[in-house]
């Protein structure tokens, strides 16, 4: 039996960073990850998981605080489910995302002395994205607060705009402020609100499957400053929309174009099957080097876009371009990393297998006037094997660029990438982890010559990572 009792207390110094943002420290041999602590504080935890490898605890009181710890900026900090790190000195962040890539290759990948450049910094580490969705449901309370209103049998606010507290989905903390996207953002976020709650509108429920609002997702573009405002609602109330329209207009005449997405879906993902224009477009443009790119509510974009601009460059510069090269690029997407590079090389064929991505890519191509890449439908694991009459049409690649979500490649992807023995390949990934996994079944034909992090997501513990390999 465990020596360790849940909810018991112990006085800790922390050591490091570990996955997921989590600070280690040690106890009796066992390691103990915990939650909301920086590397270098003193602190008073409490023990919320007993395991027989290790411990999991959460910060009780600060005894003495690290010299990387800062004050968080946002006062919904240790709540919101969103910037987990404003606590931590910005360069630390840095460091410790680069550690975390050493870490993955080294235990995962099983690579030896791994030279892992610095990561490069975002620009700007507030009011970076371009991109915010917020969520209507039932308001989040301090758990002294709530109690406090039953006692004295007062009402419990059952309307709320804003992100989910961190691992409650069921929930949502009302924000008024927020530091991620812009102030301009804000100002939709209380302006709706304001609006809902004086109409008295109904929250959707994943549990009845009824009420109207569902999401507010606000799109910015950093180089033109065009602004979407879309309305998620699980019900068509034209007269509704247009009412909320003029209200937002008066007070932000900055916001370019407002949409309603409509579905019936029981999940909560901010998607619609059908989407109205109130006013302008029905989209954003958005720029990424020398490229223009239409951002409609529903497509893909890079969250924050001066930083996805610095990443395709690091990839670019990766792949030693050629003009005589062909290069496929695989899991293209909307086509931004084959677009981005269109000028330096013969031809890019990419490999997507999303229908509506692979149309935007297309749309693309043609708005920047692009006419040497080809982009195709289909899985990558057919779409290179037995379903691949299309490569007849194209050389062989010399380079690769690999851009796969955060699960990575399929096995039968990595040997079909290998098969076809390009001089070099730039593999891009926002996991590590899975990054170094498939990088490990590539090491007997390709040795890696360059790992460069960067950093897309501040205050947070996310970190994008290129890696450059050369055909052994």
């Amino acid at each position: 039996m465990s020596q360790f009792r849940r909810g018991e207390e112990l006085t800790l110094t922390l050591d490091s960073f570990a996955f997921e943002g989590k600070s280690i420290a040690r106890h009796d041999g066992l390691v103990v990850f915990i939650q909301g602590g920086v590397p270098g504080d003193d602190v008073r935890v409490k023990l919320t998981k007993i395991k027989k490898q290790f411990l999991e605890a959460e910060v009780v009181e600060v005894l003495k605080k690290s010299p990387l710890r800062v004050e968080p900026r946002c006062r919904y900090f240790g709540i919101c489910g969103g910037c987990k790190w404003q606590h931590v000195d910005y360069q630390a962040q840095l460091e410790f995302k680069r550690q975390h890539v050493v870490d993955a290759f080294e235990r995962i990948g099983g690579f030896k002395d791994i030279a892992v450049n610095p990561a490069i910094g975002s620009e700007n580490i507030y009011f970076y994205r371009n991109k915010m969705e917020f969520s209507f449901g039932e308001k989040w309370l301090p758990k002294d607060e709530f109690e406090t209103r039953i006692l004295h049998s007062e009402t419990v606010p059952a309307f709320a705009l804003g992100m989910h507290p961190a691992g409650l989905y069921q929930k949502v903390l009302d924000l008024e402020e927020c530091y991620l996207q812009s102030e301009e953002s804000v100002r939709i976020v209380n302006a709706v609100r304001r609006f809902c709650i004086e109409r008295q509108l109904s929250i959707y429920s994943t549990f009845t499957h009824t009420g109207y609002l569902r999401n507010l997702v606000i799109r910015q573009s950093a180089s033109t400053n065009e602004l979407m405002v879309n309305i998620v609602t699980s019900d068509d109330n034209p007269v509704l929309i247009s009412s909320l329209c003029s209200l937002l207009l008066e007070e932000i005449p900055s916001i370019t174009t407002i949409i309603n997405n409509i579905t019936q879906r029981k999940n909560l993902v901010a998607i619609g099957d059908c989407e109205k224009v109130y006013h302008g477009h029905g989209y954003i443009t958005e720029m990424i080097g020398k490229r223009k790119y239409r951002v409609s509510a529903n497509s893909f974009f890079q969250t924050n876009t001066k930083q996805a601009g610095r990443l395709y460059d690091v990839a670019k510069r990766m792949a030693g371009l050629k003009s005589e090269d062909v290069v496929f690029d695989l899991y293209s997407g909307t086509g931004t990393i084959a677009l981005h590079i269109a000028d330096d090389v013969k031809e890019v064929v990419g490999v997507e297998n999303v229908e509506t991505a692979v149309d935007d890519a297309k749309r693309n191509a043609v708005a920047n006037g692009v006419k040497n890449c080809t982009f195709v439908l289909g899985d990558l694991k057919d779409r290179l094997t037995k379903d691949a009459a299309w490569l007849t049409n194209h050389s062989l690649p010399d380079v690769m660029i690999i851009d796969p979500p955060r699960a990575g490649m399929h096995e039968k992807v990595v040997s079909e990438v290998m098969a076809m023995k390009p001089e070099r390949i730039v593999y891009v990934s926002c996991n590590p982890t899975t990054q170094a996994r498939d990088i490990k079944l590539m090491a007997n034909a390709y040795r890696i010559t360059e790992v460069q992090p960067v950093d897309m997501f501040p205050h947070t513990y996310h970190i994008e990572n290129v890696v450059r390999l050369e055909r052994l």
